[in-house]
């Protein structure tokens, strides 16, 4: 039922004409006398079928039933990035670590791409001038960096020294083809070097390309079914070629092999906003929807979470992507609280996880109805 709120009509149809009333007048009118309420039966027989239509086909907002689940061992440690002085804050999109311990973060405010030393001490910028909107951020086998920038619609690599070495898609053009990508969400690589591009917001396919970008070819279309993506947002390969998408608003992970042949699939874990594989093959997830993080095992069983939605330390609102250091460090870029957050090892508590999943948080809007919208003849400033 998720998706299913308080005016339905008004938010499916644009107007409570639709049935004559708002629900507030319905659970009004079902508690007065059997004289008035006579009128809303033949009303409920022709709203009943449409309520039903309505809310399967509204994304989710409400939890599955979860339970509470083990309390991972971490402690934030604030203020770890030491940005230079007068760094402009933005939305935090993405993060990623190079073998040398260094720590990329991908901000929504210059600088975009920035590089922190493994004690989170300012380095440098890259790519300056390059990005629109910073989405994704990976780092290859040869230490090179790969963005997704779902505002220009392309996918960049870049040397270890900031210069582009190739261009996926291209600039400001949104599209489907075989070169060309609508708001790409993330990219990741197998072995052998090719790359696969979730070709998320706007489409709704994964694309593999050869380690050259020769395209290779794509699979997936919009739907809740195997192999079916709605919104395909982060991506991860392990060595045995299993390829771990996170279908965001399905909620679930699909595995697939590197040709795109359905696997599996992981539900009952959340929002997958960011993925992340860790050395001992266990998938870290970044749950934007419910606001935590969360370890899964070989088989996408929860072996435990960290955080909880909100605006303080420790909590997140929209937690986007992940990254883990070699010292066990979580770093975790939070979108709307513009800022990264970074966890280390801590012992284990013991306890369950006190924040259990009920509802989606920092989702959903409906139009606004209060002074400016009902003005004709405002001044222009």
């Amino acid at each position: 039922m998720d998706g299913c709120v308080v005016n339905l009509t008004y938010i499916s149809f644009g107007s409570e004409a639709a049935f004559g009333s708002s629900w507030l007048d319905l659970v009004t009118e079902l508690s007065a006398p059997y004289s008035v309420r006579k009128k809303w039966n033949l009303r409920l027989i022709r709203l009943v079928p449409v309520v039903l239509f309505v809310c399967s086909a509204l994304p989710r907002s409400l939890a599955a039933p979860f339970s509470a689940v083990p309390e991972l061992g971490y402690q934030l440690i604030p203020g770890f990035f030491q940005f230079p002085e007068g760094t402009k804050q933005g939305e935090s999109s993405a993060v990623a670590t190079d073998k040398a311990g260094h720590i990329f973060l991908f901000r929504r405010a210059a600088p975009m791409l920035c590089e922190f030393d493994a004690n989170g001490r300012f380095i440098r910028s890259i790519g300056d001038g390059l990005f629109t909107h910073p989405h994704g951020l990976r780092i290859d086998r040869e230490g090179n960096l790969w963005t997704t920038d779902d505002g220009s619609h392309v996918v960049l690599k870049l040397s270890p020294s900031g210069d582009v070495l190739m261009v996926l898609g291209r600039l400001n053009n949104a599209a489907e083809a075989d070169w060309l990508f609508n708001r790409p969400a993330d990219v990741a690589f197998d072995k052998e070097g090719a790359i696969y591009v979730a070709d998320g917001y706007g489409n709704s396919r994964v694309v593999k390309f050869d380690h050259e970008g020769k395209f290779i070819k794509s699979w997936g279309k919009y739907g809740s079914a195997p192999g079916d993506f709605n919104l395909p947002h982060t991506i991860v390969i392990d060595d045995d070629g299993k390829v771990y998408v996170g279908d965001r608003e399905n909620m679930r992970i699909q595995v697939f092999d590197t040709e795109g042949h359905f696997l599996s699939e992981w539900r009952d874990i959340g929002y997958p906003y960011g993925l992340f594989l860790g050395t001992d093959h266990h998938i870290w997830m970044a749950d934007g929807g419910f606001d935590r993080v969360v370890e899964l095992d070989q088989t996408g069983k929860i072996v435990g979470a960290l955080g909880r939605p909100g605006h303080g330390p420790g909590q997140f609102a929209w937690a986007h992507f992940l990254a883990l250091t070699e010292d066990g460090k979580i770093i975790v870029a939070d979108v709307l609280n513009w800022r990264f957050q970074v966890f280390a090892p801590a012992p284990l508590s013991g306890r369950l996880s006190s924040y259990v999943p009920e509802r989606r948080m920092f989702y959903g809007s409906i139009p606004s109805s209060g002074w400016v919208s009902r003005q004709t003849n405002l001044p222009s400033k």
